[in-house]
């Protein structure tokens, strides 16, 4: 069994004055070479979508979904909701034997803490890296989910 390094939407959207340090450390986290598999996703936004129709929520799209790195040129997968554990995802885990997947990248209280659930639901053993995590919202919301997570995925998952 493996591990993977998942960087959630590490994108120019989502890099704001509350979030580009992650840039940095999450370059240097990947250069440590600490996971068996790294990948990353990208959340890809559409004048019909959900956040569109009912958020008025336009980000995500053109430019705004172009990642930030991936100079390794590492699996990259596409998603147009919070969780990025879809079929594409799965199938991955599978193949490559991934049986503890560790998060960062933005947004802690959206598609980070989605797609923590979803992958403990469904029986990974997902920790959350809060160092490598950050909202576009600011700290108070980085926080507030990260207590989510610990209480409902364990408090021993947020590293």
């Amino acid at each position: 069994m493996s591990s993977l390094l998942l960087v959630i939407d590490l994108q120019k959207g989502f890099v704001n004055e509350k979030t580009e340090y992650l840039v940095e450390k999450i370059k240097h986290l990947i250069q440590r070479n600490l996971y068996d598999q790294i990948a990353f996703t990208r959340f890809i936004n559409t004048p019909q979508s959900v956040f569109a129709k009912k958020l008025n929520y336009f980000g995500g799209m053109g430019e705004d979904n172009e990642l930030v790195m991936n100079e390794m040129n590492h699996k990259i997968f596409e998603k147009n909701v919070y969780s990025a554990y879809n079929d594409e995802l799965k199938k991955y885990l599978e193949t490559n034997q991934i049986n503890k997947i560790y998060l960062c990248g933005v947004d802690t209280d959206a598609c980070v803490l989605k797609t923590a659930f979803d992958l403990f639901e469904n029986g990974y053993d997902v920790f959350v890296l809060k160092d490598y995590c950050a909202s576009t919202g600011g700290e108070k919301l980085h926080q507030a989910a990260l207590e989510i997570l610990k209480r409902n995925i364990g408090e021993d998952k947020i590293e």
